[in-house]
């Protein structure tokens, strides 16, 4: 008789580092005023939606897609103002392009390091990819820790270093000069990911000639373009080069570089957008900054980040009241009692910032 089978199970066949996450969440939020994901929350026009459902229309999606997506990339380069000795790669989304370049560089016990709090997919693609890796408690207010990063470097002699700029879910800028001396210390890649660069002051996109080791890498989800998923890494050809090879074919579907272009065609108005954001931005920093007992945080994002006491009870107060935003509580330590909300429409903000005192008000008087 045959030997029984050994039983294939996820426990004995999956590595330990996969069986110990948590799949990432993202709620749908139907129904409420979903103010929990750094979407654009201004429709195109129609004029440009007709457009689109022309393009879409005629589609040949029985074919593939140009492999290469060419003509989208010329117009990305067109837009972006990056430099001809520069190259470019496309992800679907800017998760694909981390989870590619940790790919490339995971070497046996290769390091991947960041700082803390920050985006949650540096950590779990390090994971996913089996990368150790590194995290760098930021300092007061968010702040770099210069002295504590540059220690990190020299001990772990990472293989590749994520920065959010602005930094998410914080939203702030790190100290330019700060990131340079990263830059500089680094052994191996450094990766400033500015995916919220359309509201932010700064970016290090002049920089890349300057230092070798340097990417930048962006997406348009935040800038109108969520439900397309594109996302896109400039930097040195020497580099972009070698990690083409790992982009899996087609990555880049018909609709998304269609659709995708024709948006760039009229980037002026996803940038008007952005501005209005911007001002959004500023009129509900100052409303939670003026609110009793509650601490705003500065941004240079499409979000504002901001403590209060009770943040659960108070998150489910907003629920309750039909107002979805992100309860950041539990994610880290310097992030107890904090929550993250998107910046709306107006009509949005100002439903949110009722919602936000009832809540509060309901939440200290034990309601």
């Amino acid at each position: 008789m045959p030997t029984p089978r050994i039983a294939a199970t996820p426990e004995r066949l999956l590595r330990e580092e996969v069986l110990a996450l948590h799949a990432y969440h993202a709620p749908t939020g139907n129904g409420m005023v979903k103010l929990d994901a750094m979407e654009n929350p201004y429709p195109l026009p129609s004029q440009l939606r007709e457009e689109i459902a022309r393009l879409v229309t005629d589609a040949a999606i029985n074919r593939y897609p140009d492999a290469g997506a060419r003509s989208l990339k010329e117009k990305i380069r067109a837009v972006s103002g990056l430099a001809h000795d520069a190259e470019l790669l496309l992800g679907n989304g800017s998760d694909e392009i981390i989870q590619l370049l940790a790919l490339a560089l995971a070497k046996p016990g290769a390091k991947l390091l960041s700082v803390e709090p920050s985006f949650v997919m540096y950590k779990m693609i390090a994971a996913f990819t089996g990368m150790q890796y590194v995290g760098v408690p930021l300092a007061e207010n968010f702040a770099l820790d210069l002295p504590a990063m540059l220690s990190a470097i020299e001990r772990h002699q990472p293989a590749l270093v994520f920065l959010a700029y602005p930094n998410n879910p914080s939203g702030n800028l790190f100290d330019a000069d700060n990131v340079e001396q990263i830059i500089l210390s680094a052994p191996g890649l450094v990766v400033v990911d500015e995916a919220y660069y359309a509201f932010a002051s700064a970016s290090f996109f002049p920089m890349l000639a300057r230092y070798p080791n340097l990417l930048v890498m962006r997406t348009f989800s935040k800038l109108g373009m969520a439900g397309l998923r594109l996302g896109f890494l400039a930097g040195s050809p020497l580099w972009l080069a070698q990690l083409e090879k790992l982009r899996l074919p087609y990555n880049i579907g018909v609709l998304t570089q269609l659709v995708a272009e024709k948006l760039l065609q009229h980037h002026e108005i996803l940038l008007q957008q952005a501005g209005q954001i911007k001002q959004d931005r500023t009129w509900l920093y100052e409303r939670l900054a003026g609110m009793e007992g509650v601490r705003a945080f500065p941004s240079e994002a499409n979000f504002i980040l901001f403590h209060v006491a009770h943040a659960g009870r108070v998150f489910e107060g907003l629920k309750q009241r039909g107002v979805l935003i992100k309860n950041m509580s539990g994610v880290h330590a310097a992030l107890a009692d904090c929550l993250r909300v998107t910046v709306g429409a107006p009509q949005e903000n100002e439903l949110f910032i009722r919602a936000l005192q009832d809540s509060i008000y309901q939440s200290k008087n034990g309601i």
